[in-house]
């Protein structure tokens, strides 16, 4: 079964209001409206793209060791995944899609790593939890996610309704901006150029990891 299939599968039963999470639909048409407010403020277009420049950056594991863009591409192309947090059911799934391909990235020579804004414990419980074998960094304010251009505030009601449901982002993160970054897939060349870019303002919607297999091929023949 695809990555997206499984999602659609969750978001089915999850909208339903089938165990375990129960969750009514006045909540399911407040999430509605968000993702519908993100989708229409048009702000995915103008995150970066195939042929921009990607950012440097340098985040800690959760080890707090910290791990440079630059030293990764310097052994060869790069994987980057933006994730919301253990707490998003979506964003373990897609973990674990990302996991399952890992395999056909490194026989390409590249380096996969994911990046939330949520603290050191939440990383490793994201790495234990889902069975993870590359690294989760922590983005603490979603300041690289906003170099990306994925960072977004959560609209009023939208904090409301989190802070009802107990989603305390805050305590998650270490910081109470109340800010994520919209999921968001890239592929960067040894050169530093992104070569795939995917964003998606709607976050049910995630690409198949084999998506990114023909960028990977192209950037492991390219020399520097």
């Amino acid at each position: 079964m695809s990555l997206q299939a499984k999602l659609d599968a969750f978001k089915a039963d999850f909208e339903a209001g089938k165990p375990p999470y129960k969750v009514p639909y006045s909540v399911i048409e407040v999430m509605h409206r968000a993702t519908a407010e993100l989708v229409a403020s048009g702000a995915a277009e103008r995150a970066l793209k195939a042929g921009d420049k990607a950012p440097s950056f340098t985040l800690n594991d959760p080890d707090g060791t910290p791990v440079s863009s630059a030293d990764l591409l310097a052994k060869g192309p790069l994987v980057v995944s933006f994730y919301r947090g253990v707490w998003c059911p979506y964003c373990n799934m897609e973990l674990q899609a990302l996991e399952a391909a890992l395999p056909s990235f490194r026989e390409l020579g590249a380096s996969l790593i994911a990046i939330s804004p949520q603290t050191a414990v939440n990383s490793r419980k994201s790495v234990r939890q889902n069975g993870l074998d590359f690294p989760i960094l922590s983005d603490t304010h979603n300041d690289v996610a906003a170099k990306f251009g994925l960072r977004f505030a959560l609209p009023d009601y939208l904090v409301e309704l989190y802070q009802n449901l107990k989603n305390d982002l805050p305590g998650f993160n270490g910081d109470d901006s109340w800010t994520l970054p919209m999921p968001g897939r890239f592929v960067i060349g040894r050169d530093g150029m992104i070569l795939y870019a995917e964003v998606n303002p709607d976050y049910t919607r995630r690409p198949e990891p084999e998506d990114m297999l023909p960028a990977l091929r192209k950037a492991s023949t390219v020399t520097v």
